[in-house]
């Protein structure tokens, strides 16, 4: 087994390289403006680093948000590329899930927590979990204000809105290296690799021309 794990729905662009028993190689640049820059070159410095090639690999575990369209996209595509080339499987996972189950939390002392990510526009994407393997509600894209809360919020929305999310906790960004272990084990739901934008694209459509009258 070799799985190759990315996620390009944060600001975090982070891939890791699994053998099915331990992680052979991550590399995470944090830099929203980038991922389109970025993923190629962390996906070759990953397999090179583990002294592998693109035609060991057997599987793709891919975030599939919710996220910013345009960074989601870039690692949707690549996922989905790649594996139509290698006839390989495909493995989509929630990126809140992914932040979940890394949460720095003490689940016997703090109940319940919320995922938090940055949406933009002055919005979070989020969702709540009963424990670290486990969503209850979400995910959704809202204000902060709308569900501000006491509660500890991993991820770096909390840390962006301190006013509605107090009880911050870590970590900020997902961790390639904890998507591949989680696929590898089977201790994550599993979904096509279609993209979770919750809301429509950042960039829109062109709409067509509008016609120009001239006078005669």
């Amino acid at each position: 087994m070799l799985l190759l794990a990315f996620d390009t729905a944060t600001p975090a662009v982070t891939v890791a390289l699994h053998d099915g028993r331990s992680v052979l190689a991550t590399s995470t640049i944090v830099d929203a403006m980038r991922h389109g820059e970025l993923l190629a070159p962390g996906i070759a410095t990953v397999l090179r680093e583990a002294g592998a090639d693109r035609s060991d690999l057997t599987g793709i575990a891919v975030g599939v948000g919710p996220g910013p369209f345009t960074g989601l996209r870039v690692g949707l595509v690549t996922a989905r590329t790649l594996g139509h080339v290698l006839d390989i499987p495909v493995h989509g996972v929630c990126t809140l899930d992914v932040l979940a189950a890394a949460a720095e939390v003490d689940e016997g002392q703090v109940g319940s927590f919320l995922v938090a990510t940055d949406a933009r526009r002055k919005e979070v994407y989020w969702a709540r979990y009963s424990d670290r393997r486990t969503r209850v509600d979400g995910p959704h894209v809202s204000r902060p204000a709308e569900v501000a809360t006491p509660d500890v919020v991993v991820g770096r929305g909390a840390t962006l809105y301190p006013d509605a999310f107090p009880n911050a906790a870590g970590p900020l960004d997902p961790s390639a290296a904890d998507l591949a272990r989680l696929v590898a084990t089977g201790s994550v739901p599993v979904l096509e690799p279609v993209p979770l934008y919750l809301r429509r694209p950042d960039v829109a459509e062109p709409t067509a021309r509008k016609s120009v009258l001239t006078a005669r």
